[in-house]
C-alpha cells in the first residue's frame, strides 16, 4: 500500500525496531510523496517535498519489487544507486536519499529537474530555436559531467538525448546510471549490450569485451551532432543496419584506420571495392558547420573509429572550440520548454538501455547525406 503524503511526521519509532530499521523510517519521514509523474514496467515517479520545507521540491523514483531478482532489484536499479551515491557533481543528478517504503520498494529520492531534457529541446523545431551559443553552452555541460565520471573510474554506458535532464536554473545534468559501471580494472571483460543503438560505438558493435571511456566519448559526439541537425545522425533500424549507417557516414573501419580491428569477434571484413574512405572535414562542415572550424574539429575527434584514438573527456574540454566566438550562452538564458516535469517523470522511469519502440520510424529524413560530397 503506498505511503501517504498526510503521513504524520512525527510518529514515534518504535525503539523495540533494529537500528537500521529507524533510520530508514526517519529517511522515509523526511519526505512527502505527492502526485505521480510517470510510470512504468520497472518504476513509479513521483513529485515530492521535503515535510519541513514543502518548498524543496524532490523527485521520488519507487523501484518496483520484481520477483525473479534477487533481493527484489534488477541490476540496473543496484548500479544506479551505487554510482550516484558515489558521484557528486553539478552536472550529474543528485541523490538525496534511499529509503525502503512499507511495502519493501526500494525508493530514490532524487533531485527535481522541472524543465525536462534536451530531447524536447532538440526535436521541438516548431517551438524551440537555439543558436550556436546554446549549443556550446549544453555541450560544455554535458562534457563536464562526463568528465567527471571517467575521473572517478565510472562509464555511464547509455549517454544520448533523453537522459540529459535540466534543472530549473538550464544546467543540464546527466541521468540514468543504470547501465553505468567501473572501468578500474582495464583488463576485465565487460558487456557489449549496451548503450542506446543509434549512439552506441563500433567496437560494441564488434564485440570489443575491453573498453575504456572511449565508449561514452563517441556518444557525446552523437549528441552534438544531433544538437547541431535537429536530428539524429546515425539512426539504424537494426544493428546491422547501424554498422552500415556508420560506414557509410564516418567511414568503413579497416586495419589502415583501426589497427587490430579484424581481432575483434563479430568484425566482418568488407570487400576493397566496398571500403568508403573515413570523411573528410569538408563533409563535416558542410553538415556541421554552423557550429565552425573548431567545432567541426571537436566532433570528428569524438568520431574516431580508433577508441584508441578518439578524443578524452579532458581532450575535449581542453579543445579551443571553448575558447572560440560564440561565448557560451549563460545558463540561465538557455531556451525553455513547457511539459518538462511530466518528460522528467518519464525519463526517469525507463529501464536503461532501451530505446522507445517506433522511435526509429518517426525521424524526419530531413538531410540527403547521399548527396554529400565524398
Amino acid at each position: 500500500m503506498e505511503d501517504s503524503p498526510q503521513e504524520p511526521s512525527t510518529a514515534a519509532v518504535d525503539p523495540t525496531i533494529d537500528l537500521s530499521e529507524q533510520l530508514n523510517i526517519e529517511t522515509r519521514n523526511k519526505y512527502v510523496k505527492g502526485k505521480e509523474i510517470g510510470s512504468g514496467t520497472y518504476a513509479f515517479v513521483y513529485k515530492g517535498h521535503l515535510r519541513d520545507e514543502p518548498n524543496t521540491l524532490v523527485a521520488i523514483k519507487k523501484m518496483k519489487v520484481m520477483e525473479n531478482y534477487k533481493d527484489g532489484l534488477t541490476m540496473d536499479a543496484v548500479r544506479e544507486t551505487k554510482y550516484l551515491q558515489e558521484l557528486s557533481h553539478p552536472n550529474i543528478i543528485k541523490l538525496y536519499d534511499v529509503f525502503t517504503s512499507k511495502d519493501t520498494n526500494m525508493n530514490l529520492v532524487l533531485e527535481f529537474l522541472p524543465r525536462g531534457d534536451l530531447e524536447q529541446l532538440i526535436h521541438d523545431t516548431g517551438n524551440v530555436r537555439y543558436n550556436s551559443a546554446d549549443t556550446k553552452a549544453w555541450m560544455g555541460m554535458v562534457a563536464r559531467g562526463i568528465w567527471f565520471c571517467h575521473e572517478n573510474f565510472v562509464l555511464h554506458r547509455d549517454l544520448k538525448p533523453n537522459n540529459l535532464l535540466i534543472a530549473a536554473d538550464g544546467e543540464v545534468k546527466l541521468a540514468d546510471f543504470g547501465l553505468a559501471r567501473s572501468f578500474s580494472e582495464p583488463h576485465l571483460a565487460m558487456s557489449t549490450e549496451v548503450i542506446t543503438r543509434w549512439y552506441r560505438p563500433p567496437e560494441l558493435f564488434y564485440r570489443a569485451r575491453q573498453y575504456s571511456g572511449a565508449v561514452d566519448i563517441w556518444s557525446v559526439g552523437c549528441i552534438f551532432a544531433e544538437l547541431i541537425l535537429r536530428n539524429a545522425f546515425l539512426p539504424g533500424q537494426t544493428d546491422i543496419d547501424q554498422v552500415e549507417v556508420i560506414c557509410q557516414r564516418i567511414g568503413t573501419p579497416t586495419e589502415e584506420n583501426w589497427p587490430g580491428v579484424s581481432k575483434l569477434a563479430s568484425y566482418v571484413p568488407v570487400a576493397k571495392d566496398k571500403v568508403r574512405p573515413v570523411q573528410p572535414k569538408s563533409y563535416y562542415m558542410q553538415l556541421f558547420g554552423t557550429v565552425g572550424p573548431f567545432g567541426v574539429d571537436l566532433l570528428m575527434s569524438m568520431f574516431t573509429l580508433d577508441p584508441r584514438k578518439r578524443v578524452t573527456a579532458k581532450g575535449i574540454l581542453d579543445h579551443e572550440y571553448w575558447a572560440k566566438d560564440p561565448r557560451p550562452t549563460d545558463k540561465e538564458n538557455l531556451p525553455k520548454k513547457g511539459g518538462g516535469e511530466k518528460k522528467m517523470g518519464e525519463d526517469l522511469k525507463r529501464k536503461g538501455g532501451v530505446l522507445e519502440e517506433g522511435k526509429a520510424d518517426k525521424v524526419a529524413r530531413k538531410i540527403d547525406f547521399g548527396a554529400m560530397k565524398k
